[in-house]
């Protein structure tokens, strides 16, 4: 039997892994959408019960009952509408299981009345495969019936030449949101958990006129574990370059890499002045990361011989930040904070401000450079260069990301014709 949910307003969610299901419990508390619709793409366990069971359980957050009423015993509401249909309801919040299709184009996503996917599987990542691809594509959404597609992860293009940010932009939620144009934009990403808290760390200093004189930067995030690693060593695939992605996520410190700061580039292009380097540090927690910003500035000295640019200036910057534009998405915290502090944190970012501090130092141009450059001088100019250490943590998964993630859901479904 198929039943349609007869809901105004319905999101779509393709994969029911950590994004996927947090999103949903992103939306069972922000009830902008009325219900969900969400492919799965198999049968999990033997009856229905066994996927409610596993997405109002998680081992990270807790249960849901506990999520959404706190620990005053309340269970939730849960109403099997139409079991063979997979349809039921959490505390009035309408949710249709999809089991039938992985091929994006294969969803009828407009029989279910979805204008709105988020893509949460992480395989589908490249705009510019064609939606009737064997292997599946994200366009294969729109195919599907979907008006508008968000990718829970950064782009991955093979062919670069046929890359077009114009058309696949990449979004974050209180950065460059508000740049989406519904009639042109379909396919977009939503960037990563780690660009998402870069973008709202290093947006205040951009916006400051002492501090956006960036000469270069670099970031490394001490990351939480995901799945994307293994639980004990494995064997590499065919053509690794890799090794340390297979080692045991359980007891090691594992560098990697991460595409952040690339990313950053696309939603606030003024990072592509400057350099800027990105690395990754997994470490065996769960979840909240933390970025370690080193930004360095063209500074000048204050009328009392001292720094402009100091700890508390760019304390201030963050401050103001906290209390203005970047009010929730950016949190300033005089508190010393350890990781779990921070658990569920919705702030995109929160700086750890017993932790910022500054250093200024002096960079001597020679005349004869000057004098290359076309400027007349009879001695050495010594420029002041201040650099600051800047920590931020982010929940990287419901947290900051999914907070995010599902608030740019809500403003795209929002500006829909």
């Amino acid at each position: 039997m198929s039943i349609v949910i007869d809901e105004k307003k319905l999101l779509g969610i393709n994969g029911l892994g950590r994004i996927g299901k947090l999103s949903l419990w992103y939306h069972l508390v922000a009830r902008y959408f009325d219900g969900a619709v969400i492919n799965v793409g198999r049968e999990v366990g033997t009856r229905l019960e066994d996927l409610i069971h596993n997405m109002t359980t998680d081992s990270t957050y807790g249960s849901l009952h506990t999520f959404l009423h706190g620990r005053s015993g309340r269970q939730c509401a849960i109403e099997m509408i139409d079991r063979e249909g997979l349809y039921f309801s959490i505390d009035g919040f309408t949710i249709k299981i999809l089991t039938k299709e992985r091929n994006p184009q294969n969803i009828n996503w407009k029989a279910e009345g979805v204008k709105v996917v988020v893509d949460c599987t992480g395989k589908f990542l490249d705009p510019t495969v064609a939606a009737t691809d064997p292997k599946g594509s994200i366009a294969g959404h729109i195919a599907g019936g979907a008006q508008h597609v968000i990718a829970s992860a950064p782009f991955k293009i093979k062919d670069k030449t046929k890359a077009n940010d114009e058309l696949n932009p990449t979004l974050i939620f209180g950065i460059n949101h508000t740049c989406f144009d519904p009639h042109k934009h379909h396919i977009v990403s939503a960037a990563s958990c780690t660009t998402t808290g870069l973008a709202n760390m290093v947006k205040p200093l951009l916006e400051d006129a002492e501090t956006n004189r960036v000469l270069t930067a670099s970031m490394s995030t001490v990351h939480a574990a995901t799945n994307t690693q293994s639980v004990l060593d494995s064997v590499p695939s065919t053509g690794a370059t890799d090794l340390r992605k297979n080692r045991s996520v359980l007891n090691n410190i594992i560098l990697s890499s991460t595409g952040a700061a690339k990313t950053l580039e696309k939603v606030i292009p003024q990072v592509s002045q400057f350099g800027f380097m990105a690395d990754s540090i997994r470490i065996p927690t769960n979840t909240v990361s933390l970025i370690a910003l080193n930004i360095t500035f063209n500074s000048r000295m204050a009328q009392n011989g001292k720094p402009y640019i100091n700890r508390d200036y760019i304390c201030d910057i963050y401050r103001r930040a906290a209390e203005g534009s970047q009010k929730g998405l950016l949190v300033f915290s005089d508190k010393q904070n350890v990781s779990c502090d921070l658990l569920g944190s919705p702030a995109a970012i929160t700086i750890e401000g017993n932790e910022i501090h500054t250093r200024t130092g002096f960079l001597s141009v020679p005349t004869e450079i000057l004098q290359s450059a076309g400027v007349s001088c009879s001695q050495d100019i010594n420029i002041p260069v201040t650099h600051a250490k800047i920590l931020g943590w982010y929940d990287n998964e419901y947290g900051s990301y999914v907070n995010c993630l599902g608030r740019l859901a809500e403003y795209i479904h929002s500006r829909i014709d």
